[in-house]
Protein backbone atom coordinates (compact mmCIF):
# COMPACT_ATOMS: atom_id res chain seq x y z
CA UNK A 1 0.00 0.00 0.00
CA UNK A 2 1.98 3.66 -1.03
CA UNK A 3 1.89 5.42 2.13
CA UNK A 4 0.31 8.85 1.83
CA UNK A 5 2.05 11.90 1.51
CA UNK A 6 1.89 14.75 4.50
CA UNK A 7 -0.77 16.80 4.46
CA UNK A 8 0.95 20.50 3.49
CA UNK A 9 -2.51 22.47 2.84
CA UNK A 10 -2.85 24.52 -0.05
CA UNK A 11 0.94 23.93 -0.88
CA UNK A 12 0.80 20.49 -1.54
CA UNK A 13 -2.34 20.97 -4.11
CA UNK A 14 -0.83 23.55 -6.00
CA UNK A 15 2.25 21.36 -6.23
CA UNK A 16 0.17 18.56 -7.92
CA UNK A 17 -1.79 20.85 -10.28
CA UNK A 18 1.13 22.73 -11.29
CA UNK A 19 3.18 19.57 -12.27
CA UNK A 20 0.58 17.45 -13.61
CA UNK A 21 -1.00 19.65 -15.46
CA UNK A 22 -4.34 18.05 -14.96
CA UNK A 23 -6.78 19.01 -12.14
CA UNK A 24 -8.15 14.99 -12.42
CA UNK A 25 -4.71 13.69 -12.62
CA UNK A 26 -3.79 15.54 -9.52
CA UNK A 27 -6.98 14.88 -7.39
CA UNK A 28 -6.31 11.45 -8.11
CA UNK A 29 -3.07 12.02 -6.41
CA UNK A 30 -3.61 13.82 -3.59
CA UNK A 31 -7.26 11.29 -3.38
CA UNK A 32 -9.41 13.82 -3.01
CA UNK A 33 -12.13 15.08 -5.97
CA UNK A 34 -11.16 17.53 -9.03
CA UNK A 35 -14.07 19.89 -7.72
CA UNK A 36 -12.49 20.00 -4.57
CA UNK A 37 -8.91 20.86 -6.03
CA UNK A 38 -10.59 23.33 -8.68
CA UNK A 39 -12.12 25.14 -5.52
CA UNK A 40 -9.56 25.15 -3.55
CA UNK A 41 -7.05 26.65 -6.78
CA UNK A 42 -9.57 29.71 -7.16
CA UNK A 43 -8.98 30.10 -3.13
CA UNK A 44 -5.57 30.50 -3.73
CA UNK A 45 -6.16 33.02 -6.45
CA UNK A 46 -8.81 34.90 -4.26
CA UNK A 47 -6.30 35.17 -1.49
CA UNK A 48 -3.41 36.21 -3.84
CA UNK A 49 -5.33 38.05 -6.31
CA UNK A 50 -3.11 36.61 -9.55
CA UNK A 51 -4.21 34.15 -11.57
CA UNK A 52 -1.76 31.20 -11.16
CA UNK A 53 -2.93 28.87 -14.13
CA UNK A 54 -3.72 29.20 -17.32
CA UNK A 55 -6.95 27.17 -18.38
CA UNK A 56 -6.43 24.89 -21.61
CA UNK A 57 -8.48 22.41 -23.42
CA UNK A 58 -6.50 19.49 -22.21
CA UNK A 59 -5.61 20.60 -18.69
CA UNK A 60 -3.96 24.01 -17.45
CA UNK A 61 -0.61 25.64 -17.60
CA UNK A 62 1.14 27.66 -15.06
CA UNK A 63 0.76 31.76 -15.77
CA UNK A 64 4.46 33.68 -15.25
CA UNK A 65 3.38 34.79 -11.44
CA UNK A 66 2.43 30.71 -11.34
CA UNK A 67 5.60 29.31 -12.12
CA UNK A 68 7.83 31.74 -9.97
CA UNK A 69 5.60 30.28 -6.98
CA UNK A 70 5.53 26.83 -8.42
CA UNK A 71 9.07 26.90 -8.27
CA UNK A 72 8.99 28.05 -4.46
CA UNK A 73 6.27 25.68 -3.71
CA UNK A 74 8.30 22.88 -5.34
CA UNK A 75 11.33 23.07 -3.97
CA UNK A 76 9.74 23.54 -0.18
CA UNK A 77 7.11 20.29 -0.65
CA UNK A 78 10.02 18.20 -2.13
CA UNK A 79 12.88 18.82 0.68
CA UNK A 80 9.93 18.07 3.58
CA UNK A 81 8.94 15.11 1.10
CA UNK A 82 12.56 13.77 1.57
CA UNK A 83 12.82 14.73 5.29
CA UNK A 84 9.45 12.32 5.84
CA UNK A 85 10.93 9.47 3.74
CA UNK A 86 13.98 9.65 5.70
CA UNK A 87 12.26 9.50 8.93
CA UNK A 88 9.94 6.35 7.43
CA UNK A 89 12.82 4.22 6.00
CA UNK A 90 14.18 4.92 9.95
CA UNK A 91 14.00 1.71 11.61
CA UNK A 92 12.36 1.29 14.44
CA UNK A 93 14.74 1.12 17.69
CA UNK A 94 13.47 -1.14 20.55
CA UNK A 95 11.44 0.47 23.38
CA UNK A 96 11.75 -0.42 26.95
CA UNK A 97 9.75 0.80 30.28
CA UNK A 98 11.54 -0.27 33.62
CA UNK A 99 9.56 0.39 36.54
CA UNK A 100 10.26 0.50 40.64
CA UNK A 101 10.33 1.46 43.62
CA UNK A 102 12.88 5.18 44.18
CA UNK A 103 14.77 3.18 46.51
CA UNK A 104 16.00 0.56 44.14
CA UNK A 105 15.96 3.29 41.54
CA UNK A 106 18.08 5.68 43.21
CA UNK A 107 20.43 3.37 44.82
CA UNK A 108 21.15 0.46 42.48
CA UNK A 109 19.35 1.21 38.91
CA UNK A 110 21.20 4.91 38.50
CA UNK A 111 24.48 4.12 39.47
CA UNK A 112 24.65 0.96 37.09
CA UNK A 113 22.25 2.50 33.94
CA UNK A 114 25.97 3.54 32.36
CA UNK A 115 26.69 0.16 31.53
CA UNK A 116 23.61 -0.90 30.74
CA UNK A 117 23.71 1.96 27.77
CA UNK A 118 27.34 0.85 27.22
CA UNK A 119 26.01 -2.77 26.30
CA UNK A 120 22.88 -1.81 24.81
CA UNK A 121 23.14 2.03 22.98
CA UNK A 122 20.14 1.20 20.52
CA UNK A 123 17.61 0.75 22.87
CA UNK A 124 15.28 3.26 24.14
CA UNK A 125 14.72 2.85 28.20
CA UNK A 126 11.87 4.65 29.87
CA UNK A 127 12.28 4.65 33.99
CA UNK A 128 9.63 4.95 36.39
CA UNK A 129 9.74 5.09 39.59
CA UNK A 130 6.89 5.56 41.95
CA UNK A 131 5.55 4.64 45.66
CA UNK A 132 2.91 2.36 44.66
CA UNK A 133 3.15 -1.42 44.78
CA UNK A 134 2.73 -2.90 41.48
CA UNK A 135 1.48 -6.14 41.32
CA UNK A 136 -0.32 -6.84 38.45
CA UNK A 137 1.51 -8.05 35.45
CA UNK A 138 3.75 -5.52 33.36
CA UNK A 139 2.44 -4.36 30.11
CA UNK A 140 4.15 -4.92 26.49
CA UNK A 141 7.46 -4.20 26.31
CA UNK A 142 7.95 -3.60 29.98
CA UNK A 143 9.82 -4.73 33.26
CA UNK A 144 9.20 -4.28 36.44
CA UNK A 145 11.00 -4.91 40.05
CA UNK A 146 8.80 -4.59 43.43
CA UNK A 147 8.96 -5.79 46.27
CA UNK A 148 7.12 -8.54 47.98
CA UNK A 149 6.83 -12.55 49.16
CA UNK A 150 7.23 -15.49 47.50
CA UNK A 151 3.73 -16.43 48.41
CA UNK A 152 3.07 -12.97 46.44
CA UNK A 153 4.86 -13.08 43.22
CA UNK A 154 6.85 -16.51 43.07
CA UNK A 155 4.70 -17.64 40.38
CA UNK A 156 5.16 -14.46 37.78
CA UNK A 157 8.45 -13.42 39.16
CA UNK A 158 12.06 -13.98 39.94
CA UNK A 159 13.49 -12.93 42.97
CA UNK A 160 16.25 -10.79 42.32
CA UNK A 161 17.15 -9.26 45.63
CA UNK A 162 16.24 -10.96 48.67
CA UNK A 163 15.72 -9.01 51.90
CA UNK A 164 19.19 -8.74 54.13
CA UNK A 165 19.20 -5.84 56.41
CA UNK A 166 22.01 -4.36 59.00
CA UNK A 167 21.96 -0.98 60.98
CA UNK A 168 24.35 1.89 59.05
CA UNK A 169 25.75 5.14 60.13
CA UNK A 170 27.91 7.88 58.98
CA UNK A 171 31.71 7.29 60.14
CA UNK A 172 30.97 10.95 62.40
CA UNK A 173 27.99 9.24 64.26
CA UNK A 174 29.45 6.32 64.81
CA UNK A 175 32.48 7.82 66.26
CA UNK A 176 30.57 10.07 68.85
CA UNK A 177 27.52 7.12 69.71
CA UNK A 178 29.48 4.71 69.20
CA UNK A 179 30.23 1.19 69.45
CA UNK A 180 26.86 0.38 68.61
CA UNK A 181 27.03 -3.40 68.76
CA UNK A 182 24.32 -4.52 71.22
CA UNK A 183 20.71 -4.98 70.61
CA UNK A 184 20.63 -2.30 73.47
CA UNK A 185 23.06 0.43 72.26
CA UNK A 186 21.43 0.10 68.94
CA UNK A 187 17.57 0.82 70.80
CA UNK A 188 18.86 3.42 72.46
CA UNK A 189 20.29 5.62 69.08
CA UNK A 190 19.30 7.75 67.36
CA UNK A 191 16.92 6.20 64.37
CA UNK A 192 16.25 6.57 61.36
CA UNK A 193 12.49 5.72 59.89
CA UNK A 194 11.18 5.23 56.77
CA UNK A 195 7.29 6.00 56.57
CA UNK A 196 4.72 3.56 55.77
CA UNK A 197 0.75 3.58 55.06
CA UNK A 198 -0.29 0.78 57.11
CA UNK A 199 2.49 -2.06 58.74
CA UNK A 200 5.72 -2.07 57.27
CA UNK A 201 5.82 -5.01 54.00
CA UNK A 202 9.56 -5.24 54.84
CA UNK A 203 12.04 -4.50 57.58
CA UNK A 204 11.72 -1.54 59.70
CA UNK A 205 13.15 -0.44 62.87
CA UNK A 206 10.46 -2.08 65.50
CA UNK A 207 10.42 -5.40 63.73
CA UNK A 208 14.25 -5.72 64.03
CA UNK A 209 14.74 -4.80 66.92
CA UNK A 210 11.70 -7.41 68.26
CA UNK A 211 13.47 -9.95 66.75
CA UNK A 212 16.65 -8.41 68.07
CA UNK A 213 14.99 -9.26 72.33
CA UNK A 214 14.69 -4.92 72.34
CA UNK A 215 13.19 -2.05 71.41
CA UNK A 216 13.78 1.39 70.77
CA UNK A 217 14.14 3.88 73.95
CA UNK A 218 13.99 7.14 72.54
CA UNK A 219 16.22 9.83 74.86
CA UNK A 220 13.95 12.25 76.87
CA UNK A 221 13.69 15.50 74.72
CA UNK A 222 14.51 13.73 71.30
CA UNK A 223 11.92 13.83 68.90
CA UNK A 224 12.06 10.63 65.44
CA UNK A 225 13.06 11.68 62.50
CA UNK A 226 10.79 9.71 59.55
CA UNK A 227 11.28 9.88 55.61
CA UNK A 228 8.41 9.06 53.36
CA UNK A 229 11.35 7.16 51.01
CA UNK A 230 14.34 5.04 51.22
CA UNK A 231 16.45 7.43 49.35
CA UNK A 232 15.85 10.13 52.12
CA UNK A 233 16.88 7.94 55.14
CA UNK A 234 20.06 6.52 53.16
CA UNK A 235 20.75 10.63 52.46
CA UNK A 236 20.15 11.42 56.23
CA UNK A 237 22.34 8.39 57.19
CA UNK A 238 25.24 9.71 55.33
CA UNK A 239 24.89 13.33 56.58
CA UNK A 240 25.26 11.54 60.01
CA UNK A 241 22.10 12.42 61.43
CA UNK A 242 21.20 9.09 62.44
CA UNK A 243 21.29 5.02 62.33
CA UNK A 244 19.06 3.77 59.69
CA UNK A 245 18.08 0.02 58.35
CA UNK A 246 20.73 -0.40 55.49
CA UNK A 247 19.54 -3.06 52.76
CA UNK A 248 22.50 -5.06 51.43
CA UNK A 249 22.25 -5.06 47.88
CA UNK A 250 21.25 -0.92 47.45
CA UNK A 251 23.60 0.16 49.63
CA UNK A 252 26.70 -1.83 49.01
CA UNK A 253 28.41 0.72 47.18
CA UNK A 254 28.57 2.91 50.52
CA UNK A 255 29.76 0.76 52.29
CA UNK A 256 32.55 -0.41 50.24
CA UNK A 257 33.34 3.45 49.64
CA UNK A 258 33.96 4.13 53.70
CA UNK A 259 30.70 6.66 53.60
CA UNK A 260 28.25 4.14 55.74
CA UNK A 261 29.71 2.09 58.29
CA UNK A 262 27.98 -1.37 58.90
CA UNK A 263 27.39 -1.90 62.86
CA UNK A 264 24.90 -4.50 64.29
CA UNK A 265 23.76 -7.88 63.05
CA UNK A 266 22.44 -8.53 59.89
CA UNK A 267 18.90 -10.17 59.90
CA UNK A 268 17.35 -11.53 56.71
CA UNK A 269 13.60 -12.95 55.17
CA UNK A 270 14.78 -15.04 52.18
CA UNK A 271 11.38 -15.20 51.24
CA UNK A 272 10.74 -11.80 50.88
CA UNK A 273 12.30 -8.96 48.93
CA UNK A 274 12.55 -7.26 45.49
CA UNK A 275 11.26 -9.79 42.10
CA UNK A 276 11.12 -9.24 38.49
CA UNK A 277 8.17 -8.97 36.54
CA UNK A 278 8.23 -9.65 33.12
CA UNK A 279 5.68 -8.85 30.79
CA UNK A 280 3.29 -11.98 29.63
CA UNK A 281 4.48 -11.33 26.02
CA UNK A 282 8.39 -11.23 26.46
CA UNK A 283 10.59 -9.90 24.01
CA UNK A 284 14.24 -10.24 22.82
CA UNK A 285 14.77 -6.93 24.67
CA UNK A 286 12.87 -7.49 27.56
CA UNK A 287 14.51 -10.86 28.31
CA UNK A 288 18.12 -8.96 27.80
CA UNK A 289 17.34 -6.34 30.30
CA UNK A 290 15.44 -9.18 33.20
CA UNK A 291 19.04 -10.88 32.36
CA UNK A 292 21.20 -7.62 32.86
CA UNK A 293 19.08 -7.10 35.95
CA UNK A 294 20.08 -10.55 37.22
CA UNK A 295 23.71 -10.62 36.39
CA UNK A 296 23.82 -7.36 38.12
CA UNK A 297 23.73 -9.31 41.86
CA UNK A 298 26.80 -11.32 42.54
CA UNK A 299 26.37 -14.33 44.89
CA UNK A 300 28.78 -11.76 47.08
CA UNK A 301 25.95 -9.44 47.16
CA UNK A 302 23.03 -11.74 47.77
CA UNK A 303 24.44 -14.74 49.39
Amino acid sequence: MPVRPLDLGWMRIFFEVGRAGNFTAAAARLGLSQPAVSYQIRRIEEQLQVALLERRHRGVGLTPEGRRLFEVVRRAVEDVDGVVQGFRRRPLRPALRLSTDYAFSALWLMPRMHAYRALYPDVDIQLVATHREERARPAESEVAVVFGTREELGRTGTLLLPERVVPVCAPGFLKENGPLRSPDEIGRATLLHLDTQGPSPWYDWPAYLHDLGTSHALAPGRGELCFNTYALVVQAALAGEGLALGWLGLVDGLLEAGHLIQTGPVLKVPERGYWILPPEEATPETDQLCAWLVSGFSAASVG
